[in-house]
């Protein structure tokens, strides 16, 4: 059955989209009608993608798939598998109940894949955009081993648990970036109309003044006479410095500085402890092969001396030695990580262990959040 994408418009005059299966265009025009939805454009979906791909849509940047949204349907998946029924009947229902209309068009596309014969896992990893390769490789874990309901579950444990901290540590950063623009706000109030006024004041005088007012006055006439140049030099510096950081060279030194700043450098190392824990956990225990998931951790951590010392582990790992000895040796992860790492190694209950790890390190950065925003 042919899938459409269509635009309307509904009863409270609100625009719609979305993506759905139709015997025929009339026929899903027709369905809408009845619906209350007054359809103003209907498209093959693979004609409507070859038009969006010529077309820039800015609200896409605004209106990504969230983690919140995508843990949502997959718990939902992940309850309607448990309950016995079939994975295409199971996204037919899941697509009815999703709102985001990339994310009905993802779940509709990888229902007509599998419906055809292609693996669930395939047919996600047709959507990078909205699957991760995370994601689709702890579908195909689940699917290889008989237990994708157990591994939907787990995932949406984990999405849940990832979203919680992005938004901690997101509400951590956000008062100090509000105090600081606050700070330069008051600075370029103060140089353009506090300064002058009273530099006349001091011109009244006819005395001399000491030099630190002298260099005040100073920068005050630079902001107001040379306002544009400062404009000027300040987004040059911000363009050289973001290509720098394009570069593997400066990417790498600044990585690896941000984890020496006092304050900040710890909490971004304690959330990329956690985040790697937790993950590599969530990895193993879905059926996952170690070095494929230290291959998917590594790029959840947003730290190139993190992923560098992770890709090295690897390179011991495939060689047979353990995780816990490459990980010390960087001298980067906290010993109590590389402790337990190696506890869980010698018992074989590495996943479990890593679980603990990131439990651990999410409580610390709980506390280390309410400590900087008390």
């Amino acid at each position: 059955m042919p899938v459409y994408a269509y635009k309307g418009v509904n009863r409270e005059g609100k625009s719609v989209k979305g993506t759905r299966d139709a015997d025929s265009a009339r026929a899903l025009r027709n369905a809408l009608n009845r619906e209350g939805v007054l359809v103003t454009e209907i498209l093959e979906r693979a004609e409507a993608e070859k038009r969006a791909a010529k077309e820039i849509d800015l609200t896409k940047l605004f209106n990504r798939v969230s983690s919140h949204e995508l843990s949502m349907a997959t718990r939902q998946l992940a309850v309607l598998l448990r309950s016995g029924i079939p994975l295409v009947e199971a996204l037919s229902a899941l697509i009815e109940q999703i709102e985001h209309p990339d994310l009905e068009a993802a779940f509709t596309d990888a229902r007509d894949k599998v419906n055809e014969g292609t693996s669930f896992a395939e047919a996600l990893r047709s959507h990078p955009r909205v699957f991760s390769s995370l994601f689709v490789n702890m579908v195909s874990a689940g699917e290889a081993s008989g237990t994708l309901e157990a591994v939907m579950a787990r995932l949406a444990d984990f999405l849940e648990s990832q979203a919680q901290l992005k938004s901690k540590v997101s509400s951590a950063l956000a008062y100090p970036g509000f105090m600081m623009l606050m700070t330069v706000g008051i600075l370029i109030l103060m140089m353009t109309v506090v300064v002058p006024k009273v530099t006349g004041i001091f011109a009244d005088f006819n005395q001399s003044l000491p030099w630190y007012t002298q260099v005040l006055i100073f920068i005050s006439d630079l902001f107001i006479s040379y306002w544009w140049l400062l404009t000027l030099l300040a987004g040059t510096a911000a363009f050289l410095f973001k290509r720098y950081l394009d570069t593997e060279e400066g990417r790498m030194r600044f990585d690896t500085r941000i984890l020496t700043v006092p304050v900040l450098g710890d909490l971004f190392l304690k959330v990329a402890v956690a985040r790697f824990s937790r993950t590599l956990a969530t990895l193993l225990s879905s059926g996952v092969p170690v070095l494929q998931a230290m291959d998917i951790t590594k790029n959840v951590l947003g730290n190139k001396r993190l992923m560098e010392v992770v890709e090295a582990a690897r390179d011991h790992v495939r060689e047979g030695e353990g995780l816990a000895k490459p990980l010390r040796a960087s001298g980067v992860f906290p010993p109590i990580v590389t402790h337990m790492i190696a506890i869980g190694e010698r018992s074989g209950q590495l996943e479990e262990m890593l679980g603990h790890v990131g439990n651990a390190y999410d409580q610390e950065v709980e506390m280390r959040i309410a400590t900087m925003t008390s």
